[in-house]
């Protein structure tokens, strides 16, 4: 045989060899991935958890009612996520690679050379049927792997040192660091007790709404109260204060404590925390302490603003609100008057009999539930002391009322709100509500939103007619006297006796808002109102003649100006002053005036 040939397959022999050991040793894979190390762990499954981190007291978490709880060194609420995140890196941790029991027999010391002597951490994690006790042991060279060892498995697992990260070197690495879960927490009253000051609040059975029942019975104002709730909620311990410095609770603020908010459930306390003075390292932290937790924490000083307020912000800021539709408003001001309800957007003023309009109504509804309250003047008011406010009787009054409702006495209204103003004093009106012993202030400029005659409220289209029944205009301004007929449309001549140029697209869209007038706002009601407001028998007057219909007349005031222009029509015999739409003003002293005589 040629020695050379015979080398030859030596070589290819020892190279095949080689690929089988490696094979074997670092490739191999099962049929569903790579063997985990703890193939029978179930992280969904734990009930408990022990960590002794090199040199440190045991950590112990225990599981129930799928809630964490630290339970060694200390009791006290855990943070589930992060024991979870440890145990869900537990469970799909892989070996790369996995050194056998037979190739650990050939050295020595092996607890000290995979560093097992002085682990990093040790473990025993608990579920039903299983428990595992795991040794962390040390980085191998590059750093991003380390040794683990099972205890009961001969051998040593090599793996990603990514879960060390998971791994608590310390209690406070476990603890909660929420102040307190409302989420899961049942409550229906609140106490505050800040200072000199206390006021306690209850939520409503039906309506969940929260009212004020001490110092007084009063509206809350409900989403405050929630929304410092939700700071609350949000509130994150930023240190624990070690154990051996807890005990003078007078030197951190907390006996007594500066504020104090108690949540409770019926007559039962569910939970207390007390908050102190501020870090004199830190101005922005205070110390807390949350009673039946053997624990004093620094957190976030600004989360906790709300409940440091005055009582009177806890109040309900608001005059009037409801929740059911308003089928009726009573008004009692210049005149007495109702708005009641026809249709879901028709509405008539009684018993004047007018129509009344829609988006006045709504206007109105919207300033009185927008009605800020900038002072709580008085809370506890008897009768003899109204009339110091103008209350006795009310300069004016809104009472808002439901649908009819059917009875033994007949169809019935039941009243929502009824809202009573009296004098004004220094920018502001003095006001009450029916069901309240109150005397509240609102702002003098919101309340001159509101009517106070049956006449502001009629409906602001004044007229509808079509532009091709117009038949003729007729010009009136200081004896001078112009009439212009339609032929067609956008078509207009001079009648006989009239002169002048006619722009006829311009007088046609004119002519057309004139036919569609509608009011920006009313202005007054009466003929007694003619001189105040600059109406002269002379004035400016433009009459519309149509086919069909009887003419109608506008008249312009002298004291009209492009920014605010007056108007009046006569309408059932009575004179209505308003406000002329602007651009359709623009239109009428161009096109529809009479120069004068040349």
């Amino acid at each position: 045989m040629n020695p050379r040939n015979t080398w030859r397959w030596i070589v290819v022999a020892l190279a095949l060899l080689a690929f089988i050991l490696i094979h074997h040793r670092y490739l191999q894979k099962t049929a569903d991935g790579p063997v985990k190390v703890l193939p029978t762990l179930n992280a969904a499954a734990v009930t408990s958890v022990h960590v002794r981190p090199a040199a440190q007291m045991e950590i112990r978490a225990e599981r129930t009612n799928g809630t964490w709880q630290l339970t060694e060194p200390l009791v006290y609420p855990a943070q589930g996520a992060s024991i979870e995140q440890l145990l869900a890196e537990l469970e799909r941790l892989v070996p790369a690679p996995y050194i056998t029991a037979r190739e650990l027999r050939g050295r020595l010391k092996t607890d000290d050379e995979f560093g097992f002597a002085t682990p990093q951490a040790s473990a025993v994690i608990e579920q039903p049927g299983y428990t595992t006790r795991l040794r962390v042991g040390a980085r191998t060279a590059p750093g991003d792997q380390v040794f683990l060892q099972v205890i009961g498995v001969e051998g040593v697992y090599v793996v990603d040192a990514g879960f060390l990260k998971h791994l608590p070197l310390a209690p406070d690495d476990w603890r909660d660091t929420a102040l307190i879960d409302l989420k899961g927490l049942a409550f229906d009253r609140l106490s505050v007790t800040n200072g000199a000051r206390i006021f306690e609040l209850r939520r409503g059975d039906t309506n969940k709404l929260w009212r004020m029942v001490y110092p007084l019975h009063a509206r809350a104002n409900h989403a405050k109260v929630e929304e410092s709730l939700e700071m609350l909620r949000s509130v994150r311990i930023r240190q624990f204060v070690p154990g051996d410095a807890r005990t003078d609770l007078e030197a951190f603020g907390l006996q007594p404590p500066e504020l104090e908010v108690g949540l409770g459930l019926g007559t039962n306390t569910v939970a207390r925390l007390l908050f102190g003075r501020t870090l004199t390292n830190d101005v922005r932290l205070v110390y807390a302490r949350r009673l039946g937790l053997n624990a004093i924490a620094a957190v976030p000083k600004d989360l906790l603003a709300p409940w440091y307020a005055q009582v009177n912000d806890f109040r309900d800021p608001f005059l009037a609100t409801w929740s059911a539709p308003i089928a009726v408003i009573e008004v009692r001001g210049s005149d007495s008057f109702s708005l009641v309800q026809q249709t879901n957007d028709a509405w008539r003023v009684m018993p004047q009999d007018l129509p009344a309009d829609a988006g006045l109504v709504k206007e109105l509804l919207a300033a009185l539930g927008g009605l800020q309250i900038v002072e709580f003047t008085k809370d506890v008011v008897i009768p003899p002391d109204l009339p110091a406010y103008g209350l006795a009787p009310p300069m004016q009054q809104y009472v808002l009322k439901s649908a009819a409702t059917d009875s033994s006495a007949g169809p019935t209204n039941a009243i929502i709100a009824q809202v009573d103003f009296g004098t004004n004093q220094a920018g502001k009106v003095f006001v009450r509500r029916a069901d309240e012993s109150f005397v509240y202030a609102v702002k003098f400029t919101d309340f001159q939103r509101l009517p106070t005659a049956s006449w502001e409220m009629r409906e602001r289209r004044i007229w509808s007619f079509s532009t091709n029944d117009v038949a003729r205009a007729t010009l009136r301004q200081q004896g001078r006297v112009r009439q212009i007929i339609r032929t067609g449309p956008n078509n207009w001549s001079m009648a006989p006796g009239s002169q002048g140029v006619i722009n006829d697209l311009a007088v046609e869209e004119a002519v057309r808002g004139l036919c569609q007038l509608t009011a920006v706002a009313w202005i007054a009601c009466g003929d007694e109102s003619r001189a105040r407001y600059g109406f002269t028998d002379d004035g400016q007057r433009v009459t519309l003649e149509f086919k069909t219909n009887a003419p109608v007349t506008v008249e312009f005031s002298s004291q009209a100006s492009p920014n605010s222009p007056y108007a009046a029509v006569t309408l059932a015999g009575r004179l209505w002053i308003f406000q002329f739409p602007t651009w359709l003003y623009e239109y009428v002293q161009r096109y529809l005036t009479v120069p004068p005589n040349p």
